[in-house]
């Protein structure tokens, strides 16, 4: 029996791996940061970095290194995205290769336990946590996962790595908008990130002060934009800023997608249909601005560094007590754990008793059709 088998039998946690997995965002650096202060300062673990998520398990050899002081000197902390890299390419037991579909799953797990790893803390969004744990129950590794994602739909969190950053970058694109609006007397609609959940959409519009916010959660229609319109020229204000989320349907109830040379098809356009509509029926000149991947790759907040270092934290915690197959959570104001199948089966839109839509409401924000 080799020695780290030995050392994990007698409850030494001695080397963990860190991987992130799925879209970057603001605060993944903090938390793979904390992670390593953590796991050397009160355990005295060694840990491993492991490149571009799963792939680099599938990599032979695996791509991974092994991370030192020197590693988290000068900036990054307050680094954009992953110095580890990611993917979101690809399920592992349905990859796409040469044409065809194939199952690596078998080759990543062969790639984690040739690193004789006792644990590995994975840092991913509702997606990636639902492949990895289907991994590790195969192949029977030791996991920890850390919630990221700028959407914030993982429901058993009460926020997540990224959100807070992607917020950030919206309520600032709307603050220089507002000027250039005020300019020309245009409506300047910002379309956001965000999926089929709208606090992105929500938040920033809130804090931005958009006089109009459209989520997918909430119908709207387009004569209800043009009322609101209407009404603040009215009140002799010329121009007005519109958020939208990249979700929000047509109001024939169909999703804006674009289509790639990849030939994938993402969600993307909805501005453009709004605006269009809009100038349809009024002489109200709109431009659109879609802030796309900005709300990903930029320095993360305050919030964001404080929150991924608590989750690194208490991630390391979680493993040397071996206390596996768990998801670190933020709720009520600390951090707590739930089962990694709970964090995934929970999913977190924007509901209509949602106080930030009672205060968009009134603010005197159209929020769509409510009653």
């Amino acid at each position: 029996m080799n020695s780290e088998k030995i050392n994990f039998l007698m409850g030494n946690i001695k080397k963990i791996g860190i991987l992130t997995s799925g879209g970057d965002c603001g605060g993944l650096n903090a938390a793979i940061r904390s992670i390593f202060f953590r796991a050397k300062t009160k355990y005295n673990m060694d840990v491993f970095g492991i490149r571009d998520g799963t792939i680099g398990l599938s990599k032979r050899p695996v791509d991974v290194e092994k991370l030192t002081h020197e590693t988290f000197k000068g900036y990054l902390l307050r680094q954009g995205g992953t110095f580890l890299g990611s993917t979101n390419k690809g399920n592992p037991f349905k990859f796409p290769k040469n044409g065809k579909v194939v199952d690596t799953s078998k080759l990543i797990i062969e790639g984690y336990k040739s690193l004789n790893l006792d644990g590995l803390i994975i840092i991913g969004g509702d997606g990636s946590m639902q492949i990895l744990k289907k991994l590790a129950d195969k192949g029977k590794m030791n996991i920890v996962a850390i919630p990221k994602t700028i959407d914030n739909d993982v429901g058993a969190t009460e926020n997540s790595i990224g959100f807070h950053t992607a917020v950030d970058v919206a309520t600032q694109a709307l603050d220089n908008l507002q000027s250039t609006a005020a300019s020309h007397r245009r409506s300047m609609i910002l379309e956001v990130m965000g999926r089929d959940a709208g606090h992105i959409a929500l938040n920033a519009g809130i804090a931005g002060g958009a006089d109009v916010i459209l989520i997918p959660e909430i119908k709207y229609s387009i004569n209800g934009v043009i009322k609101k319109l209407n009404e603040m020229k009215k009140n002799k204000i010329q121009h007005s800023l519109i958020i939208v989320a990249e979700a929000v349907k047509k109001e024939d109830g169909s999703k804006v997608m674009h289509k790639y040379l990849d030939g994938e098809k993402r969600l993307g356009g909805i501005g453009d249909y709004i605006a269009s509509e809009i100038m349809k029926k009024t002489d109200i000149e709109c431009r659109v601005t879609t802030l796309g991947h900005v709300q990903r790759g930029a320095p993360p907040t305050a919030n964001d560094r404080i929150l991924a270092s608590a989750f690194g934290v208490y991630a390391v915690d979680l493993l040397a007590n071996k206390k596996f197959n768990r998801m670190v959570a933020w709720n009520n104001r600390r951090v707590v754990d739930v089962a990694i199948d709970e964090g995934i089966k929970t999913y977190r839109d924007v509901q209509r008793d949602d106080p930030l839509v009672e205060t968009a409401l009134s603010l005197g924000t159209y929020i769509g059709e409510i009653k």
